[in-house]
């Protein structure tokens, strides 16, 4: 299976939302990082064909996905980063009415409602009204609403959004394991969870591309720009005003930056093991991040 976007771009008037974007996605977890406003959220839905490019295509073995239509979206999961539900209706109803929307028939909705429930922690609250959830919980409905087909292609835009850190945990490994043969794509400003189950992350800024790899080429990216330096408390904000900081802690009187650079910031400063973290940040600056 492959996903192919071939010179994409989306046009808001004179604004250029995407510009020209293409890519080859193959079964596996893809990252999409990007500051806000980088254009990764009209990417995603464009790849839902939920909005039609300005220009461009997507292709699904070959197929337009514009013209596939139901074919396509009977093989897609889509978590949208405000989806819409219905408060008054309880996880279980929630979540067979809109297998009933997916055309999922009856006897398998009834297994893969109470399946997911499970998967997601969620069988306790079943019968309980969404109106009553916490944050987190209502994302993992929507997590739940986006797996219910079993999708061969699934789109999550920021699902770790509310999630403590056990959900988060717990997400990043059914995503891993989901992946075998599946193309899922993963959007989140939590790096941390990209690092930890990406097989290629994509990084995108003022609608483009600007770079993409695996984990581990990404930080190669930046090995010889990335140091640490412990200076007094005192001339920190100094240090901050000059360089990117990725990291500050205190050590007593002290404070160790970890600072972004492509020269040694200082005789003093150490080198370090660069990060996925570490790779944004270089992009990015610590401002826009």
């Amino acid at each position: 299976m492959e996903l192919s976007i071939d010179r994409l771009t989306k046009h808001y008037g004179r604004k250029i939302a995407v510009d020209c974007v293409s890519a080859k996605l193959t079964p596996g977890v893809y990252g999409l990082l990007g500051a806000n406003g980088a254009g990764k959220t009209t990417l995603m839905r464009m790849l839902c064909a939920i909005l039609e490019p300005t220009s461009g295509e997507v292709r699904l073995d070959g197929k337009e996905i514009a013209a596939m239509g139901e074919e396509y979206r009977d093989i897609l999961g889509y978590l949208p980063q405000d989806f819409g539900y219905y408060p008054t209706y309880t996880a279980a109803e929630f979540l067979s009415y809109i297998a009933s929307l997916k055309g999922i028939p009856r006897d398998r909705a009834g297994k893969r409602v109470k399946e997911l429930l499970g998967m997601l922690d969620l069988s306790a609250v079943a019968d309980k009204k969404i109106r009553t959830f916490s944050g987190g919980m209502k994302q993992r409905v929507g997590i739940a609403q986006a797996l219910l087909n079993n999708p061969q292609v699934l789109i999550l835009d920021e699902p770790t959004s509310g999630l403590d850190p056990k959900e988060r945990v717990r997400l990043r490994n059914l995503l891993s394991e989901y992946a075998g043969n599946k193309i899922v794509i993963l959007s989140t400003h939590i790096v941390s969870d990209v690092e930890a189950i990406a097989d290629k992350v994509l990084i995108m800024n003022a609608g483009q591309f600007i770079t993409s790899g695996t984990v581990e080429e990404l930080a190669e990216q930046v090995k010889g720009k990335v140091w640490e330096l412990t200076v007094p408390n005192e001339q920190a904000r100094l240090w901050q005003a000059d360089f990117t900081v990725a990291n500050y802690r205190h050590e007593g009187e002290d404070v160790v930056l970890r600072i972004i650079s492509e020269e040694e910031p200082d005789p003093g400063a150490v080198p370090c093991k660069p990060t996925l973290d570490d790779a944004y940040l270089y992009h990015f600056g610590s401002k826009e991040a």
